[in-house]
């Protein structure tokens, strides 16, 4: 109902799972609110609450996302796959083994959506600087948790920093999400941030599905790295994912950061793929 409130051209739906029922049948409700669908968006899971980690959060909402995903599998097999729910470095391996055993795996069509990331880059940059933040668009590259978040800082044209600050505000990125867990005192984590987030990654994916030029940010199946998975600038077309672009030439700094994160990410990213093939 709150959805539906809001003035767009679009209808809102909801569809519930469906009663427990003899004999067992699959759940009716996913299958109706899937079933059809060009871009499904994946936020659910639990919060992180304060001293917590996005890792801490696995267990839990890595059982919710295959089973969302096991029903995309199934329902909508074609459809682009957007992953927010956290651990992202964890949650999208495990979406793409669950759709590697159903068969329909197509590493153009699952993507893991780091927007907050560059959201948040682009805020404390525009702050710092004293600039609009609709005039600054910060490369965040890596992963989605902590060290494995990687801003490139040095490629904002007419930013000056001092060592300091560089370091106060890459840190800042990176951990941005533990201030809003800490400010909330246990009732949970981004939630309005997240939200436009989500709104400006899925609009920019429907409009290069319209045949827009698109480039944004995102985590998908690379070999930039060594890292299966890696978050870098993506061109979108009208099939998803059409190519992941060169990383280009980092700074000292940033290629001190990159060395110190890229085991981490190779790390939780096992961690995804070995939850579905234990």
């Amino acid at each position: 109902a709150d959805l539906s409130h809001i003035p767009t051209k679009s209808s809102t739906t909801g569809s519930l799972p469906s009663p427990v029922s003899w004999p067992p049948k699959h759940n009716g409700g996913l299958e109706e609110a899937l079933t059809g669908a060009d871009v499904v968006v994946i936020p659910a899971g639990v919060p992180r609450k304060p001293g917590m980690t996005r890792d801490d959060l696995f267990n839990t909402n890595a059982s919710i996302v295959q089973t969302l995903v096991e029903g995309c599998a199934k329902f909508c097999p074609d459809a682009i796959i957007a992953i927010i729910s956290n651990p992202v470095n964890s949650t999208v391996p495990i979406a793409a083994e669950v759709l590697k055993k159903h068969g329909v795996y197509n590493p153009k069509k699952l993507v893991g959506v780091t927007t907050l990331d560059v959201c948040r880059a682009n805020t404390f940059v525009a702050n710092s600087q004293g600039w609009d933040p609709k005039d600054v668009d910060v490369t965040v590259i890596g992963g989605h948790a902590g060290i494995t978040i990687l801003p490139l800082f040095s490629r904002v044209d007419g930013a000056k920093f001092s060592d300091e600050e560089l370091e106060a505000i890459t840190v800042r990125t990176q951990f941005g999400g533990d201030e809003v867990v800490a400010a909330k005192a246990g009732a949970g984590s981004a939630t309005l941030s997240m939200a436009y987030a989500g709104f400006i990654f899925t609009e920019n994916v429907l409009k290069a599905m319209r045949g827009e030029e698109v480039t944004q940010c995102a985590f998908v199946e690379s070999d930039l790295t060594e890292a299966e998975f890696f978050a870098s600038p993506v061109k979108f077309g009208k099939d998803g994912v059409e190519d992941v672009l060169p990383l280009g030439e980092l700074s000292a700094y940033e290629k001190g950061w990159f060395d110190k994160m890229l085991p981490e990410l190779k790390k939780q990213i096992q961690k995804g793929v070995d939850f579905v093939n234990k």
